[in-house]
């Protein structure tokens, strides 16, 4: 391990995503106490509300509960709602061609398509339907994208190639589909849609990355536009998150011009900041807490933190910070009692959250993705499956467990952990281990 002592300046935040009256839903319930609905979990902030989990894992990993394979290769991470666990693989159709989809979406790439799945708890398939025509466009990455978004029964996804539904979830029979790149026109892309849907109330949050529309809100049960915002370029590979600040609610997402916060009931554009604008990829998913918006970006463009502040409803962001000990080109970071733990490229970081200050600077399963569970940080490496715990712990960073689950090429899901189980995706396989506390 290697420590460094730098400095950043001010402090960043937790994504927190609600159900809020003000836009038609119910409040959290506090009672509940697990779950992983959507992208990044029950708040979007990557952290898990179980607790009486392991702290260690014998030689080896935890106990293996089962494995589903051969679901198409794939980097969504898992969502869990209703009883069922819900991916997405790209796969060989069985008899390519070239059909419509079930709402007349006629598809463009017959054979290589997009597959949505549910699965028990037990690990047998309950469905695996074949939603839209798959992203091929590279080589490299041709796997499917988003993680589909559980709530109330349904299932909301947007293809790589810009299909975007609304799918019950007991079937994946469609209720609606919108195609986003024929009516939207999005500025280009060189990676295809990727972020997985944001639903806020009664609205479907999604970013086409119009030249006049950055991002859009859509009546979830119909699947008709509710607003529009004005253009921020082009979307790149982010997902938003809903943040309320002195009662300003708002969506805040990154793109290919940097990252905006736009009001969650009218879309408009509150605050924008052109933090890594032109970058080749910025992916990670921003946070936000107590009036900073934090976000970090790789290919040599660091992080940034924005104060957000608000007089006379008029939201304004100014930069706290700028650092170069969390570049996150994937993996992103969680944030928990004060300290932002996160990927640095090829290191992990745990950077104090008030003042800035780099705690430490460790190697960990070297790039990868985090998510947080019962005060554990655990940690899936990028290549090769590799998966580690470790205490999250401003002291150090000192894994307390430390094994490899077979696949092929890169991973970009990131763990979850919920019921007591671990998921972790590792191209066309789903893995699910035994981690609670004996």
């Amino acid at each position: 391990m290697r420590l460094k002592l730098t400095s950043l300046a001010a402090c960043c935040g937790v994504a927190l995503i609600a159900a809020l009256t003000c836009l038609g839903a119910e409040k959290p319930n506090a009672a509940v106490k697990s779950g992983w609905p959507q992208w990044h979990g029950v708040n979007r902030d990557g952290k898990s509300l179980d607790t009486n989990l392991l702290k260690s894992w014998p030689k080896g990993g935890p106990t293996l509960l089962w494995k589903v394979a051969n679901m198409g290769q794939g980097y969504s991470t898992v969502s869990i709602g209703g009883g069922l666990i819900y991916t997405t693989g790209r796969k060989e159709a069985s008899n390519p061609g070239n059909p419509p989809s079930e709402k007349g979406i006629v598809d463009k790439r017959p054979g290589e398509r997009l597959f949505m799945m549910a699965i028990d708890m037990k690990g047998e398939v309950k469905w695996d339907k074949d939603i839209t025509a798959a992203f091929n466009g590279h080589h490299v990455y041709t796997g499917s994208r988003a993680t589909p978004t559980y709530e109330n029964g349904k299932l909301y996804l947007i293809s790589g190639l810009g299909v975007l539904g609304c799918y019950d979830a007991k079937t994946g029979a469609a209720k609606w589909q919108r195609d986003i790149q024929k009516e939207f026109k999005p500025l280009k892309m060189r990676w295809a849609f990727s972020e997985s849907i944001l639903i806020v109330g009664d609205l479907l949050i999604v970013t086409p990355g119009a030249e006049k529309c950055f991002m859009a809100a859509l009546d979830k049960k119909t699947g008709k536009t509710v607003w529009k915002s004005g253009g921020f370029g082009p979307a790149h590979y982010s997902s938003p998150i809903y943040a309320e600040y002195k009662g300003v609610p708002m969506i805040i997402n990154g793109g290919g011009n940097g990252i905006i916060g736009i009001h969650a009931k009218t879309g408009k554009i509150l605050w924008a900041n052109n933090f890594a604008k032109d970058n080749m990829a910025n992916v990670p998913t921003p946070s936000f807490v107590d009036g900073y918006v934090f976000w970090s970006v790789g290919y040599g463009k660091g992080s940034i933190c924005l104060k957000l502040s608000v007089v006379d409803k008029k939201v304004r962001a100014k930069v706290a910070w700028k650092s170069m000990d969390i570049r996150t080109q994937y993996g992103g970071w969680i944030i928990h009692d004060g300290h932002i733990y996160g990927n640095n490229m090829y290191e992990w970081s745990c950077v104090e959250l008030k003042t800035g200050k780099t705690l430490w600077i460790a190697e960990g399963v070297k790039k990868g993705s985090i998510s947080y569970a019962d005060g554990m940080l655990y940690l899936y490496g990028i290549d090769k499956g590799q998966v580690a715990l470790a205490p999250a712990s401003p002291n150090g960073l000192k894994l307390t467990g430390n094994f490899n689950v077979a696949g092929r090429g890169t991973s970009r899901a990131h763990p979850v952990i919920t019921g007591g189980r671990m998921y972790i995706r590792y191209d066309d396989n789903l893995y699910c281990f035994d981690v609670k506390a004996k």
